[in-house]
């Protein structure tokens, strides 16, 4: 418990001393996530806040982990620091896809195949129980790059991906805790104190982002709890077993799982790259609603604990009812949200043509005043 304790309070306080310089270098760097039409932001933003709470992160966790014999936590550790590089470099000089994905497997391999932690049983979902060793190492890495990307791309709005991190590791590492795995309790709460540190800065006014640096790192962090839930969770023998425990895992990420897996879905139905940008996140749909950040992210988090509840609630309905539900209400509900987008776009459109109409108009009369004096001075000379 101690552990634990010393790992929230070290995490949070170093995160929340370190934003501030954070804020001055980029700056003075000049480090900032640049506006456009689509970001949900309007003026230049530091982009270094990630760099704050990895900080805090892996000092705590440093500090105040076990050492133990057989313990994954050495390569969890050169995980992190892969992952930390890899979102540093897109962040200052930009990254492609392709060498984001590699570093995400390096990463992803240090944890699989040398900290042995794998999604090796499915507890009856679809009738699978026990997985081959070939598909299990496939299922895991598709979850961890999964996982990783899920965070990284639900972060358009100020504090979501912060919020629903913080969530995410504090709830795992209170089942960690209560069942006696201090590795991973301490990785929850550190990971949640350094967020928690970080949403004071972050909140809608965000006065710094946490770019790729943070939400690579959320993501990892958060694959490992949930893979390690998993197979914890899903020992009958243990302290506290939890039934439907894959589909009780799916509902502790449900939100940025499900945004993520919809919106890969739909770009490659299109003929483009999952990884290429767009408006069609959850978040960008309630900001057309005219939510603000701070009212989107009390709704994502709030559907998130929501689904949570439920699934702690019903976890005696068996994995395939349990995923095949969140699956569906999550579709339900994303489907109504956008329904209800598009009418409020179709009710404005005619109020906003007119007035597109009119700058448009406006602009070619300048044009062709501008042309014509542009003559008369030509004809002059």
């Amino acid at each position: 418990m101690e552990n634990v304790l010393i790992a929230t309070v070290l995490s949070f306080v170093v995160t929340y001393f370190s934003i501030p310089i954070l804020i001055k270098v980029a700056e003075l760097k000049h480090l900032y996530d640049e506006p456009d039409e689509r970001k949900a932001h309007k003026k230049r933003i530091p982009t270094l806040g990630g760099i704050g709470f990895f900080s805090g992160f892996i000092i705590a966790a440093t500090v105040c982990v076990p050492m133990l014999q057989n313990s994954p936590f050495q390569y969890m550790m050169a995980a992190f620091f892969i992952i930390f590089m890899v979102g540093l470099k897109d962040d200052i000089v930009g990254l492609s896809p392709l060498k984001k994905l590699i570093g995400q497997l390096m990463a992803s391999f240090a944890i699989v195949y040398l900290g042995n932690i794998q999604l090796t049983n499915m507890y009856g979902f679809l009738g699978i129980y026990e997985l081959p060793p070939s598909i299990s190492l496939m299922l895991t890495y598709f979850t961890f790059i999964v996982v990783i990307n899920a965070f990284n791309l639900i972060d358009g709005v100020d504090g979501q991906a912060g919020s629903i991190g913080l969530l995410v590791s504090a709830l795992l590492g209170a089942y960690f805790l209560h069942v006696g795995e201090i590795t991973y309790a301490v990785l929850g709460f550190a990971l949640a104190g350094g967020l928690a540190s970080f949403l004071i800065y972050n909140i809608s006014p965000a006065k710094i982002f946490m770019g790729d640096t943070g939400s690579l790192l959320i993501g990892l962090v958060n694959a490992v709890l949930v893979l390690k839930f998993i197979d914890v969770a899903g020992n009958p023998a243990g302290k506290m077993p939890i039934g439907s425990c894959p589909g009780v895992a799916f509902a502790i990420l449900i939100v940025p799982l499900f945004d993520t897996l919809r919106v890969f879905t739909v770009r490659m139905l299109n003929g483009r790259s999952p990884f290429s940008a767009d408006r069609n996140h959850i978040h960008h749909y309630l900001l057309d609603l005219k939510l603000n950040h701070k009212q989107t992210t009390l709704v994502a988090v709030t559907v998130n604990a929501i689904f949570i509840a439920v699934a702690f609630a019903l976890q005696s309905i068996g994995t395939t009812a349990m995923v095949m539900g969140v699956i569906a209400s999550a579709m339900i509900l994303t489907a109504m949200l956008y329904i209800v987008r598009k009418r409020r776009l179709a009710a404005i459109q005619p109020i906003l043509a007119p007035a597109a109409e009119a700058v448009v108009a406006t602009a070619a009369a300048q044009a062709k005043i501008l042309k014509v004096s542009t003559e008369g001075i030509l004809q002059d000379k």
